[in-house]
């Protein structure tokens, strides 16, 4: 099969008759099969992205195809689809089929995208490396040995492996540009409200967004235009309208950029992601652009305000899964005490149960104030040091993970280790901004590491068009 690069590629080759979305599709899917060993689909929806190929064939042919026709899309496993299975990568859903679709699902089906399938996640997304899926480890198809970082790593390594041309994740701490960093690939995590999480199965409501992860900036432009918008199922998606994001996509505006010096001073950042990043900002100052350093004082405040506040988040969201309504229940079971109590043990994995646990602490009578009330006060303080720094900046540009990919067992024996892996990316998520991680650097290690941009609330078509400048540096 011709490995394709972009969606203009295909849909190039599709108005040439090179191809059909059929052939695309079989290719995909021939692809995933062979590939089988890497673990990055937990189901490929065969029968019904066929089905929705042909139909995608007919209109292309009458003339009266959507936007995303011929764009073959993967999802990771906690978005609804009507129909097919989604688990959150969790024993406690295993086997359960979605009664309707997520808005992101029915926007990217409106505009006639081909879903090939639902990709392996961190349990309930939650994890920085892909390890906590109850249905085992992703391998990260640039090195097996390593991990495709979480939690969408199943998404990341979907389309660094050529298994579709795009896939969504979503991101309450980093999970979609974690992931996109380590597979090389490019993630974006939108403004908060700009797209809906109806039919995104929640972790931490305030925190969680959907986004797409690509090999360009022009895709992800392109399917951000049809997921993004107002939406009457979810009361915090935005009514701002959405810009024609990939028709405004060059840019020769001379930008004021800002960097963090405590994040490239972190001692725990990689020398060779340091030295580009540098290097980046100095081929910037070339170009014309005016890039300074700005403090940021709460670099350290980051992660433990990020796990108090969506651990408090995740265990309420998570108490719906009581083994009594739907999903997993324990068959030693005796009564309703202990039908609680051994669906949720045996049902939930251990990070899980770990963050429901310390959400349930910091949300207790005797601990409120002191964790979750302060953790709410210190949110509001980063929020507002990020939005004065982007009053006077138009985009933050730093790493988007200290290091890059890492072994398996490298660092799941350590929790702190492991939620220190999000210290460059909780910012965007505590904050609301959007934030993308563009695939810019290779270690010595031959592994791919990305940069990040973050921008003002709501400036996706400034980010894109900057980012698309940024991937010809």
């Amino acid at each position: 099969m011709k490995t394709y690069n972009s969606f203009s590629e295909i849909k190039t080759d599709l108005l040439s008759n090179a191809t059909s979305c059929v052939t695309l599709t079989q290719a995909y899917i021939k692809n995933i099969h062979e590939h089988k060993s890497l673990n990055i689909f937990l189901e490929v929806f065969e029968q019904s992205a066929l089905e929705k190929a042909k139909e995608v064939d007919e209109k292309i042919k009458n003339k009266t195809a959507g936007k995303l026709a011929g764009m073959v899309i993967a999802l990771k496993d906690n978005i609804c689809y009507k129909g097919h299975k989604v688990s959150a990568s969790s024993k406690i859903l295993e086997n359960f089929e979605s009664l309707y679709n997520a808005t992101v699902v029915e926007r990217l089906l409106a505009e006639d995208a081909i879903i090939i399938g639902r990709c392996n996640c961190d349990e309930f997304a939650m994890g920085s490396s892909n390890e906590n899926s109850a249905f085992g480890n992703v391998l990260n198809p640039l090195n097996p040995n390593c991990v495709p970082g979480g939690s969408s790593g199943g998404s990341a390594a979907a389309v660094a492996a050529n298994m579709c041309i795009a896939a969504l994740g979503t991101d309450t701490g980093g999970s979609i540009r974690q992931p996109a960093s380590f597979c090389g690939v490019v993630g974006l995590k939108p403004t908060y409200g700009r797209v809906s999480r109806y039919g995104a199965i929640a972790y931490a409501s305030s925190f969680d967004q959907i986004g797409p992860i690509t090999k360009t900036v022009e895709d992800t432009a392109i399917i951000m235009e049809v997921m993004a918008g107002k939406d009457e199922y979810d009361s915090t998606a935005s009514s701002k309208p959405v810009p024609n994001y990939s028709n405004e996509l060059n840019t020769s505006k001379k930008h004021k950029i800002a960097y963090l010096k405590q994040c490239l001073e972190a001692n725990g950042l990689d020398a060779e992601i340091k030295n580009r990043i540098y290097e980046i900002i100095e081929k910037l100052k070339l170009a014309g652009h005016t890039v300074e350093a700005v403090d940021f004082p709460y670099l350290d405040y980051l992660v433990p305000t990020y796990y108090v506040l969506t651990t408090a988040e995740a265990s309420s969201n998570l108490a719906r899964f009581d083994g009594i309504n739907f999903g997993y229940r324990s068959k030693n079971a005796t009564d309703l005490e202990s039908t609680y109590k051994k669906s949720r043990t045996e049902g939930f994995g251990a990070e899980v149960k770990r963050r429901i646990m310390l959400g349930t602490f910091v949300l207790s009578a005797g601990y409120y104030d002191a964790y979750y009330s302060k953790g709410q006060k210190v949110r509001k303080l980063i929020q507002n040091k990020t939005t004065e720094i982007l009053n006077d900046y138009d985009f933050i540009i730093l790493p988007s993970t200290p290091g890059t990919a890492f072994e398996f067992g490298q660092k799941g024996e350590d929790p702190i280790a492991m939620y220190l892996e999000d210290i460059f990316t909780v910012q965007a998520n505590i904050t609301g901004v959007p934030a993308i991680s563009l695939p810019l650097g290779t270690h010595s290690n031959k592994l791919p590491f990305g940069v990040q941009l973050m921008g003002n609330m709501f400036s996706e078509r400034e980010l894109f068009a900057f980012s698309n400048e940024l991937m010809k540096i």
